[in-house]
């Protein structure tokens, strides 16, 4: 649900949403270091591939994110990393929309900007590996969190009408957020025992 498809969303989101994604694809461009082209490459098609996988939840579907994990290895990176990753959906697989893009980048890169924000710096400073598997833990429950809320505020802010589903829209991301939790966790623990200095660029 966190790719909006066209014709959901109001005129007023739409364009809200676009300018926020503009604005923050344009810092996350300047901020993008030669150093964290390959891992924002990498996350990048990872996440391509990951959130075209669609999991029924009841009468909706959810789809993995792994914003979390790109907030705490790419930080402003993520965002032009999700953008491109959701026009290539939208062109070649009809997922999302390209009236809703902004709407769709912003409900992923806004979570993953304030996992960065929140979580980074305490992970760099932190490279103990089971400090580094909680904190992925909480990683990926903020990034889909936060998604959930942000969904359900596009939707409310589009209609009323919306409003009787946004209870069933949060639940369905209830069983993402757990999984997520601890394929971000795991990832993160490895990463800071093999790798530490691959979420230095992110967050120095």
């Amino acid at each position: 649900m966190a790719h909006i498809p066209d014709g959901v969303l109001s005129a007023p989101v739409l364009i809200g949403g676009g300018l926020l994604a503009a604005g923050l694809v344009t810092v996350g461009v300047k901020r993008l270091g030669e150093a964290q082209i390959p891992q924002t490459a990498v996350l990048a098609a990872v996440f391509f591939v990951a959130s075209l996988v669609h999991i029924p939840v009841g009468p909706t579907s959810v789809h993995p994110l792994l914003n979390g994990l790109m907030g705490l290895v790419l930080g402003w990176a993520a965002v032009p990393a999700i953008l491109v990753a959701l026009l290539l959906q939208a062109a070649f697989f009809g997922f999302g929309g390209l009236t809703t893009l902004g709407v769709n980048c912003c409900n992923i890169a806004v979570p993953a900007l304030a996992v960065a924000l929140l979580l980074g710096p305490r992970l760099r400073i932190q490279q103990d590996r089971r400090r580094a598997f909680l904190i992925g833990l909480a990683a990926g429950l903020l990034g889909v969190g936060l998604t959930a809320l942000m969904v359900c505020a596009a939707l409310a802010l589009s209609g009323p009408a919306y409003v009787p589903a946004l209870g069933l829209v949060l639940l369905s991301y209830g069983p993402l957020a757990l999984v997520e939790a601890v394929v971000t966790a795991a990832a993160t623990g490895l990463l800071c025992q093999v790798k530490p200095e691959i979420f230095a660029p992110a967050h120095g």
